[in-house]
């Protein structure tokens, strides 16, 4: 009966309001189509195919893709690149946003305020080529940055062609075009926050940075954890497309990922049954982060996605 009595609500609500849940047939389909149906074809990570072949491979072959990345130096490498890469972006670009939120909630005067956000936020709606753009013009050997270094009485430094300046590079205009974006989720929570708390903190003579420590940050702490899990989950995914415009053979030793060599063994030697077998292995090592961090958050903190 209880069954029943649920089926039947179910359905009147869908009755109700058949508006609202159309517009969800769209990104449904959309998901659908472009996510999760192309998961079938991980299968040619176990068989060998041939471009024009078979769409699921010709023949079954096992774990041999696996075994040969598992015992490729190059694989570990961009591997490697990959963990501290993208472990500098976490460690960046998580945190960023915050610290502008919580400095831009204290700011009283609207105006300033808006014009800090706007600016902040215009790198955002960039496209990557334009801000690659941006970089190769700033760091060339005539470029700004230069000009800044030979005024000081220094010498012009090749930043794109030094492996050792990349990740640095990467970062830092990874930092520029997302922070300020980053701020919109985190300025929405702390309008939630209640505002008696900030009263009864001053009622016993806590100043800001005590109030931000004790009634802010907890109260935008769900935010918080659901952002970095998310982030963690695309921690293995580096920035395919800026890495691909920013780096060259001069600095692969420190700016080659996996997206990019999968790009490279994949799409352009044609080892698709290779790369299919790398990118399934990155994609299970991103599932298991998220795995772990949803639960380390829901033990800890009391708050995860799920």
């Amino acid at each position: 009966m209880v069954v029943q009595a649920r089926r039947r609500t179910w359905r009147a609500a869908l009755r109700r309001d058949w508006q609202l849940y159309s517009l969800a047939v769209v990104p449904l389909a959309f998901f659908v189509i472009f996510r999760y149906l192309p998961m079938a074809g991980n299968v040619i990570a176990f068989r060998r195919y041939r471009p024009g072949g078979d769409l699921f491979g010709e023949r079954w072959v096992g774990l041999h893709y696996f075994e040969m990345f598992w015992d490729d130096p190059t694989f570990w490498h961009v591997f490697t690149n990959t963990l501290v890469i993208g472990g500098l972006t976490l460690a960046f670009a998580f945190p960023l946003p915050i610290v502008l939120a919580l400095l831009l909630n204290e700011v009283r005067t609207r105006w300033l305020k808006r014009l800090v956000q706007t600016i902040s936020y215009l790198p955002h709606f960039m496209s990557i080529v334009v801000v690659a753009g941006l970089v190769f013009q700033l760091l060339a050997l005539n470029g700004a940055v230069n000009a800044g270094i030979k005024a000081l009485g220094g010498d012009p430094i090749s930043f794109l062609q030094q492996p050792e300046w990349f990740r640095t590079i990467y970062v830092s205009s990874e930092l520029w075009q997302t922070v300020g974006w980053g701020t919109i989720l985190y300025l929405a929570a702390l309008t939630t926050v209640d505002q008696e708390l900030y009263e009864a903190a001053r009622i016993d003579g806590a100043g800001r940075w005590r109030q931000t420590w004790h009634v802010t940050l907890p109260g935008i702490r769900p935010t918080m954890m659901t952002l970095l899990i998310l982030n963690v989950g695309t921690f293995m995914a580096v920035g395919f497309e800026k890495v691909l415009l920013l780096y060259n053979p001069l600095t692969y030793p420190t700016a080659d990922v996996i997206s990019t060599y999968l790009y490279r063994v994949g799409v352009v030697s044609g080892s698709f049954s290779y790369a299919a077998a790398i990118g399934l292995f990155e994609s299970v090592i991103g599932l298991t982060l998220v795995l772990t961090t949803n639960f380390i958050s829901r033990r800890t903190v009391g708050a995860s996605l799920w």
